[in-house]
Protein backbone atom coordinates (compact mmCIF):
# COMPACT_ATOMS: atom_id res chain seq x y z
CA UNK A 1 0.00 0.00 0.00
CA UNK A 2 1.07 3.55 -0.73
CA UNK A 3 1.49 6.24 1.38
CA UNK A 4 1.82 8.65 -1.25
CA UNK A 5 -0.67 10.17 -3.39
CA UNK A 6 0.00 8.99 -7.12
CA UNK A 7 -1.25 12.79 -8.43
CA UNK A 8 1.32 15.44 -7.13
CA UNK A 9 1.80 17.82 -9.89
CA UNK A 10 -0.20 20.59 -12.49
CA UNK A 11 1.31 18.70 -14.85
CA UNK A 12 0.03 15.22 -13.59
CA UNK A 13 -3.50 17.15 -14.02
CA UNK A 14 -2.04 18.41 -17.47
CA UNK A 15 -1.06 14.83 -18.79
CA UNK A 16 -4.28 13.25 -18.20
CA UNK A 17 -6.50 16.02 -19.25
CA UNK A 18 -4.49 15.51 -22.48
CA UNK A 19 -4.99 11.82 -22.32
CA UNK A 20 -8.95 11.92 -22.06
CA UNK A 21 -9.27 14.41 -25.15
CA UNK A 22 -7.07 12.21 -26.61
CA UNK A 23 -9.70 9.30 -26.16
CA UNK A 24 -12.46 11.77 -26.51
CA UNK A 25 -13.45 11.43 -22.64
CA UNK A 26 -12.25 15.12 -21.67
CA UNK A 27 -15.88 16.11 -20.85
CA UNK A 28 -16.68 13.19 -18.51
CA UNK A 29 -13.18 13.69 -17.22
CA UNK A 30 -13.71 17.02 -16.07
CA UNK A 31 -17.56 16.26 -14.70
CA UNK A 32 -16.26 13.62 -12.56
CA UNK A 33 -13.46 15.93 -11.29
CA UNK A 34 -15.43 19.35 -10.86
CA UNK A 35 -18.53 20.11 -8.83
CA UNK A 36 -20.95 22.13 -10.24
CA UNK A 37 -19.94 25.01 -8.26
CA UNK A 38 -16.45 24.51 -9.72
CA UNK A 39 -17.33 24.55 -13.33
CA UNK A 40 -19.73 27.47 -12.89
CA UNK A 41 -16.71 29.44 -11.56
CA UNK A 42 -14.84 28.01 -14.16
CA UNK A 43 -16.93 29.26 -16.42
CA UNK A 44 -16.86 32.89 -14.65
CA UNK A 45 -13.36 32.75 -14.82
CA UNK A 46 -13.37 32.67 -18.45
CA UNK A 47 -15.85 35.38 -18.64
CA UNK A 48 -13.39 37.61 -15.97
CA UNK A 49 -10.15 36.93 -18.25
CA UNK A 50 -12.27 37.63 -21.93
CA UNK A 51 -13.47 41.01 -20.21
CA UNK A 52 -9.95 41.96 -18.96
CA UNK A 53 -8.22 41.00 -22.13
CA UNK A 54 -11.14 42.82 -24.35
CA UNK A 55 -10.52 45.89 -22.30
CA UNK A 56 -14.04 47.63 -23.28
CA UNK A 57 -15.24 47.35 -19.48
CA UNK A 58 -14.21 48.53 -16.16
CA UNK A 59 -13.43 45.91 -13.44
CA UNK A 60 -16.26 47.35 -11.29
CA UNK A 61 -18.77 46.81 -14.76
CA UNK A 62 -17.42 43.10 -14.84
CA UNK A 63 -18.27 42.83 -11.42
CA UNK A 64 -21.84 43.48 -11.98
CA UNK A 65 -22.10 41.66 -14.87
CA UNK A 66 -21.07 38.75 -14.12
CA UNK A 67 -22.48 39.12 -10.24
CA UNK A 68 -18.90 38.46 -8.44
CA UNK A 69 -16.87 40.49 -6.34
CA UNK A 70 -13.93 43.12 -6.89
CA UNK A 71 -11.84 41.27 -5.78
CA UNK A 72 -12.21 38.51 -7.64
CA UNK A 73 -11.81 40.39 -11.10
CA UNK A 74 -8.75 42.24 -9.43
CA UNK A 75 -7.20 38.34 -8.91
CA UNK A 76 -8.01 37.85 -12.33
CA UNK A 77 -6.19 41.10 -13.74
CA UNK A 78 -3.23 39.73 -11.41
CA UNK A 79 -3.29 36.54 -12.88
CA UNK A 80 -2.97 38.32 -16.30
CA UNK A 81 0.17 40.54 -15.45
CA UNK A 82 1.97 37.33 -15.01
CA UNK A 83 1.47 36.44 -18.87
CA UNK A 84 3.53 37.48 -21.21
CA UNK A 85 2.01 40.01 -24.30
CA UNK A 86 2.12 36.77 -26.74
CA UNK A 87 0.16 34.75 -24.24
CA UNK A 88 -2.13 37.34 -23.50
CA UNK A 89 -2.95 37.83 -27.46
CA UNK A 90 -3.22 33.60 -27.83
CA UNK A 91 -5.87 33.73 -24.78
CA UNK A 92 -7.52 36.84 -26.26
CA UNK A 93 -7.73 34.82 -29.75
CA UNK A 94 -8.91 30.93 -28.19
CA UNK A 95 -11.50 32.79 -25.67
CA UNK A 96 -13.14 35.13 -29.05
CA UNK A 97 -13.17 32.09 -30.94
CA UNK A 98 -15.18 30.16 -28.47
CA UNK A 99 -17.53 33.40 -27.84
CA UNK A 100 -21.35 32.39 -27.75
CA UNK A 101 -22.87 34.97 -30.22
CA UNK A 102 -26.30 35.78 -28.43
CA UNK A 103 -27.97 36.37 -32.48
CA UNK A 104 -27.33 33.27 -33.59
Amino acid sequence: MSTQPQFTDWQSFLQLVKEASTQGQLEMLLAMLMTTDERDTLVSRMNIVYELLNGEMSQRQISQMLGVGVATITRGSNGLKECSNDEKNILLSLLSGLKSDPDE
